[in-house]
């Protein structure tokens, strides 16, 4: 029997619903890993051939044929290597998650997931009935125990497959990016290795889908619950892990591990990434950006300058009266450090206008949100003709806080079509522009330190309308992430009919975030898929 083998992680990109693709991506990666590696495994990524999540793509028929087809080309096409692939597994009327094991020319055997997640964005129940057995194959000598992404989480299918006589696991993984995820993960895979005395293989899928963002970082642990080798986070790639057998026992031997990135590194870069490919994958030629001068806007312009490259990004200026000299020198400046295409388009002809022609139904009522609203819905107007006529998708710039309280404006600045920012509080917007800065100087100073305004109103500032920043940003984190309760907040420091009122803003708000673009998450809890709340409720609005 063979000492010491290779067995090869495959981290792709892949695209939910292209089963051709991503078919000629396996079959492209088992040759490779097989022909130039010396691969005596390859495995794949939860649901490999859908791409992840299919959501109600897997109730069709047509596409599980799809995937059915798929899975004999693989089978036809990469012998001398075996595969573990994920794909949907119909069974005697029953769909699963499945992990399929082929090699010599066929399936040679499968396993179903066990655990079936319903939790955040997940909601395998939905499509899926759960496995109840082990899977484990002999790759020459070794024997391989096949579990899937939740799995891991979980102590039983891990147990399972122990005791069926696996001397190594691997774990198939689609699991999506949050700011905690990646010491989350590895503190999982040494409960599940100190439980069960075996080393995990642990393959992740890297890449954006919608609002998700896989961010790769496969690894594998020794029987000890040592780190071996860790693949890049944000890359795609194969890389191998060697295994020997070591006192009669099955080890990954040490490789290469990449450093962690810092946090604001690691949240920076998910969002480059799911810029990079909402707009690629939904084959737009590039953005068009509404660039005010203010700190959000500013930042969205250097994530989608790093993702796409400034060739793809348009930037507009569209000043009224109310904006100031320093957001014109700003947004000028952030535009040529970027070097993206910049042109500024005045409105305040348009806004007077608009003014005019409402004024016999206004009549001798003042001047209030109305206006100001206004203003912002005819640089979505704007933003949207630029769209239209040169093809770029609008990323909206808002941030969580924001989007959070309701100060933003319907069909206004909440136009777009994709939101980088939508899962950042404003405190972190300023982190992260910070950290972009040390990596090439963009932001003027002065966006970083002046007090943040929409400039829409005179001398207005946001903390008009609304708490510090600090504060609010705390105040939500604790009750949207966390589902504190308003006595809990109130206990750890915060003034009560403050946090009445943000929680009051936040229900009363609902309405506009089901009406918001996607955009990236990066918290455990991000406005969308992660938390679903009804926009009719009496609930939270007791809270004046």
């Amino acid at each position: 029997m063979t000492e010491r083998l290779r067995f090869v992680m495959a981290q792709l990109n892949l695209l939910v619903g292209d089963v051709a693709g991503n078919t000629a991506a396996v079959i492209d990666s088992a040759v490779a890993a097989r022909d130039r590696q010396g691969a005596s495994l390859i495995c794949f990524p939860e649901l490999t051939l859908t791409g992840y999540p299919p959501d109600d793509l897997l109730l069709r028929s047509d596409f599980i044929a799809e995937v059915d087809a798929g899975l004999e080309r693989i089978a036809a096409a990469t012998r001398g290597i075996t595969v573990i692939v994920g794909a949907p597994r119909l069974e005697a009327g029953s769909l699963y998650n499945a992990a399929l094991v082929i090699r010599d020319g066929r399936i040679a055997a499968r396993y179903a997931k066990q655990e079936l997640p319903t939790y955040g964005v997940f909601d395998d129940l939905r499509y899926f009935v759960a496995g109840a057995e082990p899977c484990v194959v002999d790759i020459e000598g070794c024997r391989v125990g096949v579990t899937i992404c939740e799995d891991a989480w979980h102590t039983s299918p891990v147990a399972a497959a122990a005791a069926a006589g696996a001397d190594v696991i691997v774990n198939l993984n689609a699991s999506p990016f949050d700011q905690y995820k990646g010491p989350a993960r590895e503190s999982v895979l040494r409960d599940r290795i100190a439980e069960s005395g075996r080393p995990i293989l642990y393959c992740n899928m890297a890449g954006g889908q919608d609002e998700v963002v896989y961010d790769g970082g496969s690894c594998a642990f020794d029987a000890n619950g040592d780190l071996m080798v860790r693949a890049p986070r944000f890359d795609t790639g194969l890389y191998p892990v060697d295994v020997a057998r070591i006192h009669g026992a099955w080890m990954p031997l040490e490789g290469d591990i990449e450093p962690d990135l810092s946090p604001e590194a690691t949240v920076y870069e998910a969002l480059v990434w799911g810029v990079r490919d909402y707009i690629n994958k939904n084959r737009f030629p590039g953005v068009v950006i509404g660039l005010s001068g203010g700190i959000d806007s500013a930042l969205a312009a250097c994530i989608a300058a790093d993702a796409l490259g400034p060739e793809r990004v348009h930037c507009l200026m569209m000043p009224t009266r109310y904006t100031s000299e320093m957001s014109h020198t700003d947004a000028g400046a952030i535009a040529e450090a970027l070097g993206v295409r910049y042109d500024v388009v005045a409105i305040e002809a348009m806004f007077n206008d608009f003014t005019a022609q409402l004024a016999p139904l206004f009549g001798d009522r003042p001047a209030d949100v109305t206006e100001e609203n206004l203003q912002s819905r005819i640089r979505g107007t704007l933003l949207m003709a630029v769209s239209n006529k040169l093809g770029g998708l609008v990323l909206a710039t808002g941030n969580k806080s924001e989007m959070a309280v309701g100060y933003a404006t319907l069909y206004g600045d909440m136009v777009g079509g994709f939101s980088p920012l939508k899962d950042i509080f404003k405190t972190e917007v300023y982190r992260l522009a910070r950290y972009r800065n040390t990596r090439s100087r963009v932001i003027p100073e002065n966006v970083l330190t002046r007090p943040p305004s929409a400039e829409l109103a005179p001398d207005q500032k946001d903390t008009d309308s609304l708490p510090e920043y600090a504060e609010l940003d705390a105040i939500l984190a604790a009750y949207v992430e966390d589902d504190a309760g308003i006595d809990d907040i109130v206990a750890a420091g915060h003034d009560r009919a403050v946090v009445q009122q943000v929680v009051r803003l936040l229900h009363r708000n609902e309405y506009k975030r089901r009406q918001a673009a996607p955009g990236v998450k990066v918290t455990t809890k991000a406005f969308g898929r992660d938390r679903r709340y009804p926009i009719t409720s009496g609930f939270g609005h007791q809270s004046a």
